[in-house]
């Protein structure tokens, strides 16, 4: 941590001197990259952020996009609440913009209503300070995206090490075409209770929970917009809060497509159970490069050095 706090210091320094005007468009790619020189510019941002053990002095604030970002003035979720248990707590991820943690703790609330559930557990938040992730996630990076266990919370007294090592449980059957015995109707009401909040940008879960949500639904439809198909997330679905009003540095992602978005979900199950054939003329995947600080906004180097 010595070292960091010096090599802080030092782009702290570079930024403030390097300063000038910067843009940021709708667009999370063309956020321009500050112009950091010296030893900090191409370490990797991950090794900077992973680093960080508590969040920043600052006002909360999200600088870039979803999967290119940091965040300022996070607060950090409490361990257990009357709802909900954070997991994994060796991770140092219970960290988010205080409307992200305010959301987790309303919605565990109408979990705990539905039966055989006590609350939520909840996975990854972000980061201390946001930033890229050690292991794992390419996204959480601006402090408000959270995974919610898909296991029912039926006991908020676990233990530390109970939460390092309990799982959750799979709801998907066929490779993600469909649901297991494990869903239940309170799965339906708790995603959809998610996805009516209007703090809710996205919610991402495998294809076969988003085709049995839209076969069940009965009444309103509007909130399977933000519910989206994509790859894993059937041990936990994965909510994206919307860029909080006001909060200029913080790029959205584009709004989803028109519609309840369940036709595209169903030919992702068809996908699933007739795979397409091999493009031959299909470029070769190149290998992702690793963030450094000099990709990311300029503001967060400030938010690094914040003591």
């Amino acid at each position: 941590m010595k070292r960091i706090s010096l090599l802080l210091g030092l782009v702290f320094v570079l930024s403030a001197c390097g300063s000038e005007n910067r843009t940021q468009s709708s667009s999370a790619d063309a956020i321009e990259a500050p112009r950091v020189s010296g030893v900090l510019s191409t370490r990797q941002a991950k090794q900077l952020f992973g680093g960080m053990d508590n969040a920043s002095r600052q006002s909360p604030a999200a600088y870039g996009s979803y999967a290119k970002g940091c965040a300022a003035g996070q607060v950090q979720l409490p361990e257990s609440g009357p709802t909900w248990q954070a997991m994994r707590l060796s991770r140092n991820r219970n960290w988010g913009l205080p409307i992200t943690v305010d959301f987790l703790q309303d919605l565990s609330r109408v979990a705990a209503r539905q039966p055989g559930w006590n609350g939520l557990y909840l996975g990854d938040i972000s980061q201390p300070r946001g930033g890229p992730m050690l292991t794992g996630h390419a996204s959480h990076q601006i402090g408000l995206d959270a995974d919610i266990w898909m296991r029912p919370a039926d006991r908020l007294n676990l233990s530390r090490g109970e939460r390092e090592n309990i799982s959750s449980i799979s709801m998907r059957r066929s490779a993600g075409a469909f649901t297991n015995d494990n869903w239940t109707q309170a799965h339906h009401n708790i995603i959809k209770a998610a996805a009516s909040d209007p703090r809710v940008a996205r919610i991402f879960v495998f294809p076969g929970a988003k085709v049995a949500m839209c076969n069940s639904e009965t009444g309103d439809r509007s909130y399977l917009r933000k519910i989206r198909p994509w790859y894993g997330h059937h041990y936990h679905f994965h909510v994206r809060l919307a860029c909080p009003r006001g909060m200029s540095g913080c790029v959205d992602q584009d709004p989803p497509p028109r519609g309840d978005g369940c036709d595209d979900a169903q030919q992702w199950v068809n996908n699933i159970l007739n795979p397409p054939p091999p493009d031959p003329n299909a470029p070769k995947p190149r290998p992702k490069r690793e963030l450094t600080l000099a990709d990311l906004p300029a503001q967060c180097a400030a938010v690094l050095s914040s003591k």
